[in-house]
């Protein structure tokens, strides 16, 4: 089936198997800092085990999703698909695989994300795969926190390297939002480019 677009999410996320990294960008906040008792600034750690933090999705889920058709060049077009997306544990629980599978006028997108949990930084990785091109995207990463996820990474869009942003957000037993936004300018300003909603199918 046709596809008119190379923007996937995670990139979800939106939504994948590279490698498991901790990136911090000088211009995108990816950990917490925290200041001690002699005023010294240090990276946070993180005291939770974020292990489960994607257990409330398992399951099968109804997809509306909204793709920027070309990202980053000033374009206001929008592609409109629905379909379902597909969660279940792997590993143990320690990773999760999603199938995306949504059509709309523009073709057809089939893609893959596969999120990997490291325990030592607590922080998940998130791998897409779009199954037009068969290879995987660059991981962005990131964590849980009160209700909402963000993950952070790196790609290469038309010979430059841009930062990507992935949230995870609006989180209910029975909905979500996953959002992916791309910055060209160091992470000062954000052009979203995927929007999904996804309302549960399976009880």
């Amino acid at each position: 089936m046709k596809q008119t677009t190379n923007t996937s999410p995670h990139r979800l996320p939106y939504l994948l198997a590279c490698v498991l990294a901790a990136i911090s960008y000088p211009s995108v906040a990816i950990g917490q800092v925290r200041v001690d008792s002699s005023g010294a600034r240090s990276a946070a750690t993180h005291d939770r085990d974020g292990a489960h933090d994607f257990d409330f999705e398992f399951g099968t889920w109804r997809t509306q999703l909204r793709v920027l058709a070309e990202p980053l060049t000033g374009s206001t077009r929008w592609l409109e698909y629905n379909g379902t997306s597909m969660v279940r544990p792997v590993l143990d629980g320690r990773a999760n695989l999603v199938e995306l599978s949504v059509e709309g006028p523009a073709g057809r997108i089939e893609g893959l994300s596969l999120r990997l949990y490291d325990p030592e930084a607590r922080q998940w990785s998130l791998n897409f795969s779009n199954i037009r091109t068969g290879q995987l995207s660059p991981p962005v990463t990131g964590a849980f926190r009160n209700g909402r996820a963000e993950f952070y990474g790196q790609e290469r869009i038309d010979g430059r390297t841009i930062f990507v942003r992935f949230v995870i957000s609006d989180i209910t037993p029975t909905s979500a939002r996953f959002e992916q936004a791309f910055s060209d300018d160091g992470g000062n300003s954000w052009e979203v480019n995927w929007i999904a909603v996804d309302t549960r199918i399976d009880g």
